[in-house]
């Protein structure tokens, strides 16, 4: 069976203005970019707060951007559900990310009544290396 998305680009946008409006405190950073059957990309636009010594983007910016795909890809498929939370997120760190945008592509690999477990690919914009891979599961709550 083939998943469906049930919200376009512009309601999760929206819905991330409305109901999470600290993702993007200081300015607009994530952004849906394009969903699909199954999956989810966003871009991340890191500031200089994102920085970490050595001239890289930090982990924890990484980690923030493959969760918050993964709920945007989660959300595409349920609907607008605030109460889906994180119940595990395990990264691997593959090699230093270029200074700038970043793409995450995130991939439902099961999507159950209760739980949901994606896979997160980032990399830079405009390459197929990838910098991290993230794996999660998250909460659905009952209906």
């Amino acid at each position: 069976m083939q998943l469906k998305p049930v919200l376009a680009v512009d309601d999760l946008n929206r819905f991330l203005e409305t109901d999470f409006p600290e993702v993007n405190t200081d300015g607009k950073i994530f952004t849906v970019e394009a969903i699909g059957p199954g999956f989810a990309t966003m871009r991340f636009d890191p500031l200089q707060r994102h920085l970490r010594p050595g001239n890289t983007i930090s982990g924890p910016s990484l980690f923030a951007l493959a969760d918050v795909t993964a709920y945007v890809a989660l959300l595409a498929h349920i609907g607008p559900m605030a109460l889906a939370v994180t119940t595990s997120l395990n990264i691997n760190f593959l090699r230093k990310p270029p200074l700038g945008p970043l793409l995450c592509t995130c991939n439902i690999l099961k999507l159950g009544k209760r739980l949901a477990v994606l896979d997160a690919s980032i990399s830079g914009v405009g390459s197929d290396e990838l910098v991290a891979h993230a794996t999660a599961t998250y909460s659905i709550p009952p209906k």
